[in-house]
């Protein structure tokens, strides 16, 4: 990978690290920045998917297993966001929600397990010199 795609990957991801950590911690002031409406739970789930966005940008800088990137993002991502169903339970939703959304990444981790263990097989059986990325 050239130094100018590394370099447009580090960048999306930071931008999309801040400002979703800035609407996930800060979601009143996200809102006033944006002036995108002032909703709790809205800007927390924004701000959680801008963190798994930025997640999988700085994963693809290690990985070039498409479905261990989409995995790792996935759980990350949909943890946060079960999280964010737990501490705004108060604003709405069920009170499942949060359980169903972590079985989902249990799931999801559960098959990211399967994927890295398998990279790591196949790469054991490559002949020596050989990388896996």
């Amino acid at each position: 990978m050239n130094t100018l795609v590394k370099a447009a990957v580090v960048l999306a991801a930071a931008s999309m690290l801040l400002s979703g950590g800035w609407a996930w911690l800060n979601p009143a002031g996200f809102a006033h920045f944006t002036r995108w409406p002032d909703h709790v739970h809205f800007l927390h789930d924004a701000g959680v998917f801008q963190i798994g966005i930025g997640v999988m940008l700085l994963c693809a800088l290690r990985w070039r297993d498409a479905p261990a990137l989409v995995l790792a993002g996935f759980v990350v991502t949909n943890t946060f966001h079960a999280f964010n169903h737990a501490i705004d339970l108060s604003l709405g939703g069920r009170s499942s929600d949060p359980w169903m959304l972590l079985t989902l990444s249990a799931v999801g981790l559960a098959g990211w397990l399967a994927r890295i263990r398998r990279l790591r097989v196949a790469a054991g059986a490559r002949p020596e010199g050989g990388r896996h990325r």
